[in-house]
This record gives structure tokens, sequence and C-alpha cells, in this order.
């Protein structure tokens, strides 16, 4: 950790008070010459500290960056180690190369902006600078390719949740890995797997999770507008909105996880949805859309769906969308 680092832990765990530099110098064991370099790098990384005189340093309420240590003291659990980066192509990119040099379970890089965020499908995940949570998860299940699925309702049960305790917004689940507010959408979740061809299990997942915390000043882009929402109507940093709602997510997410082959987020993941007994379109491809009802997800987190013609399918992956005449 550099001293820069250390300096910002330390505001962090005082955030809103001033601290005197030479007290952050003994607690680190630097000069206080050190420690002023530091604040200055942050300042001009774009925290916003103040400084007063026989008062020290404060990192205000409203510093809007985030950093690991704003997400570190509000985790429940120590497995987590966070990098935090301002731009990236993809977090799931990122991590993938970490994943392949043998990272551990528990790796998590976020970015302030993604300039290729991905979705399901070859889509690509809106996500612009600072309004929102990028972040991918290493993890090493002892999973079947065959249970992989369990990983992304499992996320989408822990997204929800910490939603709902971080807002006043009501969170439901679009089969397989979309979060609605108001039926719009506000998270979507992407995990990518790499396979052990002989043992046919799970060399690691990487779990993607990207959420509109604010909307953009500039408003979405207009082929997701009027789709979209985000979990916050303005912007309030006051409260630590992003840090705590992504140590809720991964808290709330790895107490499943422990146990995931036992499925106890089925139940909370089909009271959520979106979709069951009502009216959808199940997207089979560019040209081939078919009518359907949503009858119910079994123990596997397929969706059951009966067609205009009576037939039956249980659908493990694809893409669905809520007919606007049950969408009320």
């Amino acid at each position: 950790m550099t001293t820069k680092d250390k300096v910002l832990r330390i505001l962090e765990e005082n955030k809103g008070s001033h601290i005197s530099g030479s007290k952050i110098a003994k607690e680190l064991d630097l000069s206080r010459n050190s420690v002023w370099k530091a604040i200055k790098q942050l300042q001009e990384d774009g925290h916003n500290i103040t400084a007063i005189t026989n008062k020290g340093y404060r990192l205000d309420t409203d510093n809007e960056i985030l950093s690991s240590h704003s997400i570190y003291k509000h985790l429940r659990s120590d497995i987590f180690d966070i990098d935090v980066y301002s731009v990236v192509d993809s977090t799931n990119s990122i991590l993938k190369l970490e994943a392949e040099k043998g990272a551990p379970e528990g790796k998590v890089v976020i970015a302030e902006h993604q300039t290729k965020g991905r979705g399901r499908r070859g889509k690509s995940f809106f996500s612009p600078e600072s309004t929102g949570i990028y972040m991918s998860l290493l993890l090493r299940p002892k999973l079947s390719a065959y249970e992989s699925l369990s990983i992304t309702t499992c996320a989408a049960v822990a997204v929800a949740r910490a939603i709902e305790l971080n807002s006043d917004k009501e969170a439901k689940i679009k089969w397989v890995n979309d979060i609605f507010i108001d039926n719009k959408k506000v998270s979507g979740i992407l995990t990518e797997a790499s396979i052990d061809l002989e043992g046919g299990g799970l060399k690691y997942a990487i779990l993607g999770i990207g959420i509109n915390v604010f909307s953009p000043a500039e408003g979405f882009p207009k082929e997701i507008e009027g789709i979209s929402t985000s979990v916050f109507d303005k912007k309030d940093y006051s409260s630590e909105p992003r840090g705590k709602l992504i140590a809720d997510i991964l808290s709330i997410f790895m107490d499943y996880y422990k146990d995931i082959q036992k499925k106890s987020f089925l139940s909370e993941y089909k009271e959520r949805s979106l979709i069951l007994n009502k009216e959808i379109d199940v997207i089979k491809g560019p040209n081939e859309i078919l009518s359907a009802v949503a009858l119910d997800i079994d123990d596997d987190f397929h969706l059951k769906v009966r067609y205009a013609n009576g037939e039956v399918e249980y659908l493990n992956s694809g893409e669905v969308s809520i007919k606007k005449s049950s969408n009320n």
C-alpha cells in the first residue's frame, strides 16, 4: 500500500472530521512532510480534502470518489481484496487477467468508468463516469458448469436486497440477470466462467455487476432512455451510497455463496420475479420471437414457459421481455 493509500485510509476512517497531520504521521510512522505530500496528491486526484490550521485535514462528506477504503469500512468480511480504478475497458476483462495469473477468490475490481462495459449476449453496458457501480468479483467455486447459473441468481438476490437496504425503492428481478425498479432496468449481471475440461467443473467464475446508482447528468442514451432508471433520484454523496451499496452487495452475496449449493436464496429469487404469471416474449433469435406465459422457476433456476400453442419448455438461458399489456 502506497503512502497516499495509507493516508486516504485514515481520512476515510475519520470522514467528516478533522485529524491533525501530526496524528496521521505518528500513526503511519511518517514525517509530516510525507503526509502533506500525500494530501496534495489526493487533492490532485479529486478528493475533497480541506485543511485548517490547528485542526488538521478533513475528507469532506461530499467526497464522491470511490476508494477501496470507502468500501472496506462497511464490509462484514475480510475475504475481499479490492482494487479501484478510475477508468478501464471492462472490469471483467481486467479480473480475467488476474484470475489467469492465480489471483485468489475474493479479488474485486471496481471502476469509476468503463469504456467497453459488457452485458449478456454481446450487448454493451452503459458505464458513465462517477454515477454507477461497475465491479467484478473473482470466485473459485466447487460447482459444475451446469450449476453456474446459481452464481448469477444468487447475485441478483444480493443486489436487490442491497438496493432496498440503501434506498426506499422496491427491487424486482427479471429472469435471469436484470434488476428492475418501477419496471425499468437499474442493474445487469454478467457471469463469465472458465471451465476445467477434464473435470467438468469451474476453474473460476467472474461475477460482473453494473448498477445505475445516479442518473447521468446528460441523461441515458436514446437506445435505453425510457427503459433505464437509477437507484437514487438525485446525487447525494453525504451517506456514501456507492461504497455502502457495494459493501452490502458483497456481504449479502458471500453469506449465500458459502453454501451456494443449498440454494437458500431460491424462494426469494422467485418472490422477487418480475415476470412470473405474466405474458412474455421469448427471444429465440433475431428473427424468432415467441409469445408465452412465464409459469415457474424450477430448482435449477430454469424458467418454465407455456407457448401459445400449449407447448411447455424450460429455458436455461436466453432473453425474455415482458409484454406491455402485462407490464403493470
